[in-house]
This record gives C-alpha cells, sequence and structure tokens, in this order.
C-alpha cells in the first residue's frame, strides 16, 4: 500500500458484488474502490454512475490490473475470467479476492494456486460460502470431539427448482463456456464436507440433463446429479444434487457415526444431534463464542492490512481442495467410471 486507503478495482460487478461485498466495502473509512470494469464498459459506467459515483469505469480488466494506483483486484465474474484475471493481477503485484468457485476447473485452478505460491507476499482469497457458516466451528468441534463417534455414513441433500422450468434461457450457471467444470451446489457443500469430514479420495457420480434445450442453446451442464462418495476417514457418502426439484425440502446433511447422529439443517442453520441410548434427537445451542457471522470483506482487508496477521479463508490453495473433487465428478460422469482423487 502506498496510499492512506486501500484502493480497489473491481473486475465484474453483477448481483452478488452489489448485493454482499459492495456494501462491506463501502462501509470501512479505510477503503476505497478507485475503478470498475464489468462486461461491457456501458454497465461499467451505469454501475459507476449509480452506487459508485468516484470510481472510473473502464473498458477491460487488463486496464483495470495495469492502474498503478490499485493494491486490490476484486473479482466477481462468472468462473471463465477467474484465472486469467487473477492471475494476471497476481504477477502485477495485486492483492486478490475472488468469487467463487474457483476456477473453470481443475487446471486452472492448480494455475490460480501456482500464481499466488510464487507471491506469498500477497493475500489471495476465494469468497466462502454461506452455507453452515454460521455453525461451523462448533460442527468442527463436534465431530472432532467424536460426539457421535466414528462416522460411517454421510448423506447430504440438496435440492432445488432453480432450472424447473423448461422455457426458461439457459442461466450462466448452465452455460459450460462459463462456468465450466461447476454444477449446482456441488463445490460449495464438497467444500464444507471436507471442511468437516477431512478429504474426498474417490467419486462415482451420474448425472442428468432434463432439459437438454434452453431458447436454442444446448445445455450441456447437468440439470441434477448423484455422487458417491468416499471420505479418507473411511465414511461412505452419498450426494444429491438437483435444480429440477418440485416442492423440494431445504438443504440437509446427515452424518451417521457407530454412537449417533448429527445433523445440519443449512436453510435454518440448526444442529441436530443424538446418541445410542437418547430417547430422540436434539437441537443443539450455537454457543456464541462459536457462532460465526458473514465478516468475508473485514476479514481480506485486515489480512491485506496486517501482513503478519492470520490469512482468510478459503485460500487458493483450500480451491484447489475442493476443485479436485469437482473435476473428479465431471470426470466420472464422461467416462462413468470410479474416479480417485490424488494430492
Amino acid at each position: 500500500m502506498h496510499h492512506s486507503k486501500l484502493r480497489i478495482g473491481i473486475v465484474g460487478a453483477g448481483g452478488i458484488v452489489l448485493q454482499r461485498h459492495l456494501p462491506a466495502l463501502l462501509a470501512m473509512p479505510d477503503v476505497e474502490i478507485v475503478a470498475v470494469s464489468n462486461s461491457t464498459y456501458a454497465s461499467s459506467e451505469r454501475f459507476c454512475r449509480e452506487h459508485l459515483p468516484h470510481a472510473t469505469p473502464l473498458k477491460n480488466w487488463a486496464e483495470l490490473v495495469s492502474l498503478r494506483e490499485i493494491d486490490v483486484v476484486w473479482i466477481g465474474t462468472p468462473p471463465y475470467m477467474h484465472a486469467p484475471v487473477s492471475i494476471s493481477a497476481l504477477e502485477a503485484g495485486r492483492h486478490v479476492f475472488c468469487q467463487a468457485r474457483m476456477a473453470m476447473n481443475l487446471a486452472e485452478a492448480r494455475e490460480m494456486q501456482a500464481a499466488a505460491r510464487k507471491r506469498p507476499n500477497l493475500v489471495a482469497m476465494l469468497c466462502p460460502p454461506p452455507h453452515g457458516m454460521r455453525g461451523d466451528a462448533f460442527m468442527r468441534s463436534l465431530l472432532k470431539d467424536q460426539i457421535i463417534g466414528r462416522p460411517h455414513q454421510v448423506r447430504l441433500q440438496s435440492f432445488s427448482p432453480v432450472y424447473l422450468d423448461a422455457s426458461a434461457p439457459a442461466h450462466w450457471r448452465q452455460r459450460i463456456e462459463l462456468g465450466g467444470v461447476n454444477t449446482l451446489t456441488l463445490g460449495i457443500y464438497v467444500e464444507v464436507l471436507q471442511r468437516w469430514l477431512g478429504p474426498i479420495r474417490a467419486v462415482t457420480a451420474r448425472a442428468k440433463t432434463v432439459h437438454r434445450m434452453r431458447d436454442h442453446y444446448s445445455v450441456r451442464v447437468p440439470d441434477l446429479v448423484t455422487v458417491l462418495a468416499e471420505f479418507e476417514n473411511g465414511a461412505e457418502g452419498v450426494l444429491e444434487f438437483s435444480g429440477v426439484a418440485a416442492f423440494a425440502p431445504a438443504d440437509r446433511l446427515e452424518i451417521y457415526g457407530d454412537c449417533g447422529t448429527l445433523m445440519y439443517d443449512f436453510n435454518a442453520d440448526t444442529i441436530t444431534a443424538g446418541r445410542v441410548g437418547d430417547r430422540a434427537a436434539q437441537t443443539l445451542e450455537i454457543p456464541t463464542g462459536m457462532e460465526r457471522g458473514w465478516t468475508v470483506e473485514k476479514d481480506f482487508i485486515a489480512a491485506v492490512k496486517t501482513p503478519a496477521g492470520p490469512r482468510p479463508h478459503p485460500t487458493f490453495e483450500e480451491g484447489v481442495a475442493y476443485m479436485r473433487v469437482v473435476q473428479a465428478v465431471a470426470d466420472s460422469v464422461a467416462g462413468q467410471r470410479r474416479v480417485e482423487i490424488a494430492i
């Protein structure tokens, strides 16, 4: 930093940036957003006019990354731009905050990881999912303390009707040229599961695209996916994802161990547990000291301003860990085979 304020350039000022990141950044007196590059110059100009009147709209992201006064590049684009913008920003000496999912595929994620490793003085952070954030520390504590003994079976269900309407045009997340191998909420929950239960070491997956044509566009991203996951700790998992489920129940995780069962309702952010011998499972209150709220922007800015302090999560290293599984699922579906996941 060479200024009194941390100066940020935004690449990709879409809904997630406007609704989630921008309010938090504008509330920080030591942060200044100085430039915006959106999908078109007209949209960059409009975004600045409506939300950041003192920022400069730019025609392309490369121009923004090259600005000398920029300290941070904040990436809010779909995954197809994550690798080129992140790598270019890191090579230019900028700190990077990148929206999830990490990259189009594992190869791109590894390129981002390599760029970050070459510049350990720079902060490179991915946006974490809000899913399970509130009870994250408590869940990790419960599993570490073996409240249900040794986990042997895992079931996760994430169903929604978001793609049920066959007449709707393809969302950008259904366009493989924009999102790559990322499918539905697979990457989000793989990130959460590996944080709570440890690495997934093999997958066998099947998928189906229910509505193959949308407004003359051929959809190649599946509408539903079922994954058999083998965890390093010995647990077996069934992970089900759908975007074509009417009247879908809340996203839910069930972990079965040799001493009991642990459940997480992701919509309500509630944890239920029962041990062998209990009359019924009980809802557990998340201890105040373990409850986590959304402080993502604050955590990133603090890390940039305090180089010797803790690095925010997820890092690019952690992103590669979930992209290994996302890539393995895509490879399993394509090859109709079991895929082992090497470190």
